[in-house]
């Protein structure tokens, strides 16, 4: 059980902006011997979640916006609301790459994605990342 806990807060912890990774632990648990689906699942509730984090925290930032402190400047913010809107909403099935993902997910929420659509989008690119790595390791691995 500590192991999916610990799978959990890695994969929450890798979502937000903190620099983590949750992907040697997924693999290291599996190698050990804890249940695929239940990796699969507990990685993928906990990688979603952090990104819901990052989207509240950006609905949030935004009504900060006029304020002297804020750490975005309106022309930065333009530049985020341009690239998110040439490439799309899809983008956020994305939300999984490192580096561009996590700022990806606090975007969609100063720009107020809807919650529902960003989730279902968040979950399915997560989902579909982490089956990817575990049949990979199934295959290629074990």
């Amino acid at each position: 059980m500590l192991g999916y806990l610990l799978l959990f807060a890695s994969g929450f912890l890798a979502a937000t902006l903190f620099p983590a990774s949750s992907e040697l632990l997924l693999v290291s648990l599996y190698q050990q011997g804890y249940l695929p689906l239940m990796l699969w699942l507990v990685a993928t509730a906990g990688n979603t979640l952090g990104s819901c984090v990052n989207w509240w925290l950006g609905v949030r930032l935004r009504q900060f916006s006029s304020k002297r402190w804020f750490p975005f400047s309106a022309s930065s913010l333009a530049r985020a609301e341009r690239l998110f809107n040439r490439f799309g909403l899809l983008s956020l099935l994305f939300a999984w790459l490192p580096i561009v993902g996590d700022p990806l997910t606090l975007v969609a929420g100063v720009l107020r994605v809807r919650f529902s659509l960003f989730l279902a989008l968040v979950l399915l690119g997560k989902a579909a990342r982490y089956a990817v790595l575990l049949a990979a390791v199934y295959y290629y691995v074990a």
